[in-house]
């Protein structure tokens, strides 16, 4: 009984996988051209701050994000906003990029794993994918020994890690599908 229930198991774990990746196929086959690229038409305008030398809040989403449900994350400041459908932050805070950084761009989650080893050797949890680069897997995660200490330069890696708090808020909202804007 044993063989069949594990030879029942690798079949559907082999057509889950097959059906995600299917699923990814048509999602990037329907992606206009023109998803990620800067609006030319536009001219940009100089804005002024009110208050002269006061600083730019760093809390405050950024404008061209986009609008609905979605993860923004600014590769500039490292940090995210939880950003429910109705346009309002629900969460925001401050991550630790890995050494590779995915370019400006409208994405999706692709995949979440609930507990696994990260690409440096950390035990990691509620990781939330979302794109690759050059092979690298791209996401967040939190260690589950709660460091956000800066990864190995002399490695490629594609981890976001956040606290585990915020990780848990992450895990919570960003369900496969889930936008995510990745702003400078």
């Amino acid at each position: 009984m044993a063989r069949s229930s594990s030879g029942i198991v690798a079949g559907l774990t082999v057509a889950a996988i097959a059906g995600v990746g299917f699923l990814a196929y048509q999602a990037s086959a329907s992606v206009p051209d023109t998803l990620g690229k800067a609006d030319t038409s536009v001219t940009p305008k100089a804005s002024v701050s009110k208050t002269p030398g006061a600083p730019a809040n760093p809390n405050a989403l950024p404008t061209a994000s986009g609008t609905g449900e979605r993860v923004v994350y600014a590769t500039g400041n490292d940090r995210v906003w939880l950003v429910a459908a109705n346009n309002k932050v629900q969460r925001t805070f401050e991550v630790t990029p890995g050494t590779v950084d995915p370019t400006v761009g409208t994405y999706a989650v692709t995949t979440r794993a609930n507990a696994v080893t990260g690409s440096d050797g950390v035990q990691i949890e509620h990781v939330v994918r979302f794109t690759s680069v050059d092979g690298i897997a791209i996401g967040f995660s939190a260690a589950l020994n709660g460091s956000t200490t800066a990864p190995d330069a002399a490695k490629k890696l594609g981890g976001i890690r956040e606290s585990r708090a915020d990780g848990n808020a992450m895990w919570t909202f960003a369900t496969v599908g889930v936008k995510v804007v990745v702003v400078q």
